[in-house]
C-alpha cells in the first residue's frame, strides 16, 4: 500500500485506510480524510477513534497536529470527546444514503417530421407586431373597471367587436348582450350541456343529433355530460337532416354547415331551410360549428344557418384556425332564452377567457387587422392548396382530393381498403396525419370510405414542400 495510507484496523477494529494525500497542511489533510470517513460511513456513529498520541505514532505526525485535527472535528459536530469515553464518532451523523441509480427512461419516440394532421393553422404566420400594438391600444383605451372583477358575458368592447364583424362577414343576426365570451368551442360545448346528466338537468339535454363524421373529442363531451348521440348520414349535399324525422326524441343537432368537418362542403341551401324548420316545428336547437368559415377559395362565402332563425340556432366559434389555438378565445351568439342558464353554468369565478386578450382582441377586430389577418392567410393556404392538388394531378392522379373549395384541409380518397396500410406508411415518411376512419361515428351506418385528412395549414412555408414530398412516397401506386 502507498505510504500515504494507514490501516487502522488494529486501532478501531475496523478495515479503515486514511488517505493523507492531497494539498494542504498535514492537520489539514488529516482533517479532510476524517471527515470523508464519517460522511462516507466509513467510520459509523459511535466508533471510538484511537487516542490522539497512538494515531500521531501510527501515522507519522506530531501529537499536537492530531490533537488539533480532534479538536476542529469535534468543534464541527463531527466526534465527541468525553472524559473517560475518549473521542467518538458523533451519533447524529448519519452518512447521506447512496442516490439510486435512475432507471434509464424509456426512449420517447422521434417527433414526427412534418405535421399534417387537420384543425392547426401555421404557428409562424401570428401577427405579432399587429398583435402587440393591439395590446398596446386596448390596455390604454381600457377603463380601471376593466381590471377587477369582470362581466361573465366577456368583456363589452369584445363583445360589440364581434357583433359587428360577425354581422358584416358571417350574416350572423348578433346582439352583443346575447353574446357569451368563452375559452374555445369544446368549452362552449360544456357550458351548453354542463349538467344535463343531474335530475335538473343542463342548459341542454339530450339526445343530440351528430354528423356521421366529426371530431370525437367533441362526441366525447356531450357523453361526458351524459348526453347520447345519433349519428346522421353525409352525402354531396352535406348532412342529411332529413334524418331528424327519424330521431324523434333528439332534443337538437350539431352540424358543421359552412365547411362540413371534415368531408367537406357546405350544406345545401335546402337543407339549411330544412334543419331550421325542424328546430322550429320540433323545438329543437341548432348548434352551429363555424370553425373555418372564413377560409373559402373557389366559391361564394356561405353565411351562417344562425341568420335564418337566431332563436333556434346557437352560433359557436372560436380564433383558433383564423388565429391561434394559443389565444384561448371563443363565443357564442345565444337565441335569449339560453343566456340566463349559460351564465349561470359559467359561474361568477368561472376561469374566463383572460381579460387582456380579450381587450387586444377587441382592438385587433375593430382597427381592421383581423380582416387583413384573414386576407393574407386565406391567400397563403389557397396556395399550399393548390400545391398539394397540383402535386396530385402529376405524380398520383389516381388520388382525388375532395372538400377543397374552402377550409384547412383536404380528404385524400384512397382504394378501398387501403386506409390503414396508407396512414402506416405515412408514419414511416415521418409524417403525422389522420386516416377519415378516426372521425366516424361508432353508431354510423352510412357506407364507410377509405381516406386521407391532410391539413396543409400546419407546416411553416419552408417545410411544407419536404412534406408534400413525403406524403406522394406514402400514397399507395396505381393499380
Amino acid at each position: 500500500m502507498p505510504e500515504s495510507w494507514v490501516n487502522l484496523a488494529e486501532r478501531i477494529g475496523s478495515d479503515l485506510h486514511v488517505d493523507l494525500s492531497g494539498p494542504g497542511s498535514r492537520r489539514a489533510v488529516l482533517i479532510r480524510a476524517l471527515r470523508d470517513a464519517v460522511r462516507e460511513g466509513r467510520l459509523a456513529p459511535g466508533t471510538r477513534l484511537p487516542p490522539y498520541r497512538s494515531l500521531a505514532a501510527d501515522l507519522g505526525l506530531a501529537r499536537n497536529t492530531v490533537a488539533d485535527a480532534y479538536a476542529e472535528l469535534v468543534a464541527e459536530g463531527w466526534l465527541t470527546a468525553r472524559q473517560g469515553s475518549g473521542t467518538r464518532v458523533a451519533e447524529r451523523v448519519r452518512p447521506p444514503k447512496r442516490p439510486r441509480k435512475p432507471k434509464p427512461a424509456p426512449a420517447r419516440p422521434e417527433a414526427p417530421a412534418y405535421n399534417l394532421r387537420q384543425g392547426t393553422p401555421d404557428a409562424s404566420s401570428f401577427p405579432r407586431a399587429a398583435w402587440l400594438a393591439a395590446a398596446r391600444r386596448g390596455l390604454n383605451a381600457a377603463p380601471n373597471e376593466a381590471f377587477g372583477p369582470g362581466d361573465p358575458r366577456g368583456r363589452v368592447e369584445l363583445r360589440r367587436a364581434l357583433a359587428d364583424y360577425l354581422t358584416r362577414a358571417r350574416g350572423v343576426r348578433a346582439d352583443p348582450e346575447r353574446i357569451v365570451v368563452c375559452s374555445g368551442f369544446a368549452h362552449a360545448l360544456r357550458l351548453l350541456f354542463a349538467g344535463a346528466r343531474g335530475a335538473g338537468g343542463g342548459v341542454l339535454r339530450g339526445p343530440f343529433a351528430v354528423e356521421s363524421y366529426g371530431l370525437g373529442f367533441h362526441r366525447e363531451i356531450l357523453a361526458d355530460s351524459g348526453v347520447r348521440t345519433v349519428p346522421l348520414g353525409l352525402d354531396e349535399q352535406g348532412t342529411r337532416v332529413a334524418e331528424l324525422a327519424d330521431a324523434p326524441r333528439a332534443r337538437g343537432v350539431l352540424l358543421t354547415p359552412a365547411h362540413q368537418f371534415p368531408t367537406g362542403g357546405p350544406l345545401h341551401a335546402t337543407r339549411r331551410a330544412a334543419v331550421v324548420d325542424w328546430a322550429r316545428g320540433s323545438g329543437g336547437l341548432v348548434l352551429e360549428d363555424d370553425y373555418d368559415g372564413e377560409f373559402r377559395y373557389d366559391r361564394e362565402p356561405v353565411g351562417a344557418v344562425q341568420g335564418l332563425d337566431p332563436e333556434r340556432v346557437v352560433y359557436l366559434g372560436s380564433v383558433s384556425k383564423s388565429l391561434s389555438p394559443a389565444v384561448r378565445i371563443g363565443w357564442m351568439v345565444l337565441p335569449e332564452q339560453l343566456v340566463d342558464g349559460v351564465l349561470a353554468a359559467k359561474g361568477e369565478r368561472e376561469a374566463w377567457a383572460s381579460v387582456l386578450d380579450q381587450l387586444t382582441l377587441a382592438d385587433f377586430i375593430a382597427s381592421g387587422q383581423y380582416d387583413r389577418h384573414i386576407r393574407r392567410m386565406r391567400q397563403r393556404y389557397r396556395h399550399r392548396r393548390d400545391r398539394l392538388v397540383t402535386a396530385l394531378a402529376e405524380r398520383a392522379p389516381h388520388i382525388t382530393a375532395t372538400g377543397i373549395a374552402a377550409g384547412l384541409h383536404a380528404v385524400l380518397r384512397l382504394p378501398p381498403g387501403t386506409e390503414a396500410s396508407v396512414v402506416k406508411a405515412a408514419a414511416w415518411q415521418g409524417i403525422a396525419l389522420d386516416g377519415l376512419a378516426a372521425f366516424r361515428h361508432p353508431r354510423a351506418t352510412m357506407p364507410a370510405g377509405d381516406g386521407l385528412v391532410v391539413g396543409y395549414s400546419t407546416p411553416t412555408e419552408h417545410a411544407y414542400g419536404a412534406a408534400l414530398e413525403a406524403l406522394l412516397r406514402a400514397l399507395p401506386p396505381s393499380s
